[in-house]
């Protein structure tokens, strides 16, 4: 079974080291500290161009919460635009509502607007109370992958969720394993959360 270790990063820089390191992908972001915002157009543009992998791009435009103002919808609905723009393989996203669901409209709108980029869920998952069961909604509005600790903060702690989601997920949507996955425990994570892809800042 073939493995796929994606890295997240802050800089052009830190991307390419990772590559160097054996990363498959790189999820591309600013702001790590805040769990990751939208990098700027120029460090996209010469990640596309000059890694040998795909480059998935953050489209968050703050940290915080996940409910977003329509402005800040706007900056998000131009930074795919650019992704597009730019050749982008995938993009990262999450919306919610301020009862922390899922936002299925705007992400059914997010995902459409992509296309044909990929697109992955992000941790915003992780706020669900049972994000297993909103997985066959995510799958229908063509989300590709869901980014997800199993709502703990490590993946080891989170095994019995990720177990689950991977399950239900099946063959047409991946659970990106992720919650402090790194080189060194990888073994023990993969031999209790058995996925595709994993990720993490130190995986490889």
């Amino acid at each position: 079974m073939k493995v796929l270790k994606e890295v997240c990063v802050e800089s052009f820089t830190d991307a390419l080291k990772a590559q160097e390191r054996g990363a498959d992908r790189i999820e591309l972001c600013e702001n790590l500290s805040m769990g990751g915002t939208t990098p700027s157009y120029g460090t996209i543009k010469r990640a596309v161009e000059k890694l040998n992998i795909p480059v998935f791009p953050m489209i968050r435009p703050r940290g915080g919460d996940f409910c977003y103002s329509l402005d800040e919808l706007e900056i998000m609905r131009e930074d795919i635009k650019i992704c597009k723009s730019l050749g982008v393989k995938g993009v990262v996203f999450g919306m919610l509502t301020e009862d922390k669901k899922i936002d299925f409209d705007l992400v059914k709108e997010f995902v459409s607007l992509a296309y044909p980029m990929e697109v992955t869920f992000h941790k915003a998952i992780d706020e669900l109370e049972n994000p297993v069961e909103v997985i066959d909604e995510l799958k229908n509005i063509g989300v590709k992958r869901i980014l997800s600790s199993g709502t703990k903060v490590t993946a080891l702690e989170g095994a019995s969720i990720l177990n689950e989601m991977i399950k239900k997920a099946g063959k047409d949507l991946t659970i990106i394993v992720a919650g402090r996955v790194t080189k060194e425990n990888f073994e023990e994570v993969f031999e209790k959360v058995i996925s595709s892809e994993y990720h993490g800042k130190v995986i490889v």
